[in-house]
Order: structure tokens, then C-alpha cells, then sequence
């Protein structure tokens, strides 16, 4: 995987095949990770998180809004250290509004429409992630990155 066009192809590929990626977040200096559903917009621009306002993850991302996501495709087989694909998500988390965030919102719900009951709760936040990077490590130790041009 040598071009950004490799890069890609793999990115869509994994942000189609996967619902969840693992968000890490920080709570002074305290390293924290949460399993979340997800989607990203077509451009892999942003990737877009519902939460509830009364969480540690949303105390963590209102006081510093710098994110990791890891997103993978392992299956928990040894082949992984060769078959599996990796992706780490740098960025920055904001909450936004939900009519602000309407097409955020849709993306969302066509992706996980069993979760429409607590995306609509009015404890809801809808939560964009602006991505700056994607670290691409494939074959256990081949890392490429890309970086997004917003």
C-alpha cells in the first residue's frame, strides 16, 4: 500500500464493514476509553457519536475535546497479526445541535436505526468528531497515515 488512493480504499472499506470503534478520551491527564457506535460522513471527514450529557465521556470530551477512536477488523484469531486491519482516529469532538447536526444525525440513523429511541432523548448529545489524521496500520506493523485537509 504505497498511495493515498490505497489508504482510502482501505479506510471506506473499514468505516462501511465496522459499527464501533473504541474512543479514548482524557480526564486530567487520566487516560479513559469507551465503546461507541458510529458512522462517518462520506468524505471521512467526520465521524459522528450520540452520548448522554450525564456520562464521564461527555464530562471528558466538554473539558478537552481531543479524541483517539481505534476502529479494527480482527476476528480474535491468531491470523489477525497478519490478516487484521487497524485505524486510529486523531481529532477534535464537539457537541452539536440537532438542527445544526441534522445530516450528522440521518447519517447516523440510517447506520444504527435500532438506536433511534436514545438519539431522540432529550439526554442525547450528538457529537462530531473533525478528524485530523487516520494512522492506517496493517500486517501488525505497517503504518501509513493520512492526513485530512478540512
Amino acid at each position: 500500500m504505497s498511495s493515498s488512493g490505497d489508504i482510502l480504499l482501505i479506510l471506506k472499506g473499514l468505516m462501511e464493514s465496522q459499527r464501533f470503534a473504541v474512543l479514548a478520551t482524557d480526564d486530567q491527564g487520566q487516560p479513559y476509553t469507551f465503546l461507541m457506535a458510529f458512522a462517518a460522513t462520506d468524505d471521512l471527514k467526520q465521524l459522528v457519536l450520540v452520548t448522554e450529557r450525564g456520562t464521564h465521556k461527555y464530562t471528558n470530551l466538554k473539558s478537552n475535546k481531543r479524541v483517539a477512536l481505534l476502529i479494527d477488523d480482527r476476528e480474535n484469531k491468531g491470523s489477525d497479526t497478519q490478516e487484521a486491519v487497524a485505524i486510529t482516529v486523531i481529532g477534535e469532538a464537539q457537541e452539536v445541535e440537532e438542527e445544526e447536526g441534522r445530516s450528522l444525525l440521518d447519517l447516523y440513523l440510517a447506520r444504527h436505526p435500532y438506536l433511534d429511541g436514545f438519539i431522540r432523548s432529550p439526554s442525547s448529545a450528538i457529537v462530531q468528531v473533525k478528524v485530523k489524521s487516520y494512522q492506517v496500520i496493517t500486517r501488525f506493523q505497517e503504518v501509513f497515515e493520512w492526513h485530512v485537509e478540512h
